[in-house]
């Protein structure tokens, strides 16, 4: 972990920041696929004089957002929606009728993902059994 300072001056908010290699071992992925997301701007790395990427603990926690993502079929631009509802109900709470239903949208369009994949799991249990069966 390295205290060197956003570009902005401000830093983390508490003051650590990460470069993509301690993302990458954070939210186990690639050191690739953290600087794709950010070359996708799904995250906003600052950058250390040196011009390294730099990220803070709460674009780790939009990564790991990401992340769970990606297995439900998210594309670029629905992850991109997603967070910027997850950003304005961070600042500004739920209570506004227009995020609540942004964010029932969310919670429905996941759920129906989860369910999706869920019946795939067990067509594949299924398609485990059967190839088991033939086994001597």
């Amino acid at each position: 972990m390295s205290t060197e300072q956003h570009d902005d001056g401000t830093g983390a908010a508490d003051g650590a920041v990460y470069q993509v290699g301690e993302v990458a071992e954070r939210v186990r992925l690639s050191h690739r696929t953290v600087r794709y997301y950010d070359d996708q701007g799904l995250l906003s790395a600052a950058r250390s004089a040196g011009n390294y990427r730099l990220y803070s603990e709460s674009d780790i926690q939009r990564m790991l957002t990401i992340r769970r993502m990606k297995p439900l079929g998210f594309s670029l631009d629905e992850m991109r929606h997603v967070l910027q509802v997850l950003d304005r109900v961070d600042r500004e709470g739920a209570q506004a009728p227009e995020l609540e239903l942004e964010l029932r949208r969310a919670i429905d369009d996941v759920r129906e993902r989860r369910d999706k994949l869920a019946e795939q799991m067990a067509g594949a249990d299924d398609f485990l059994a059967a190839l088991r069966a033939r086994l001597p």
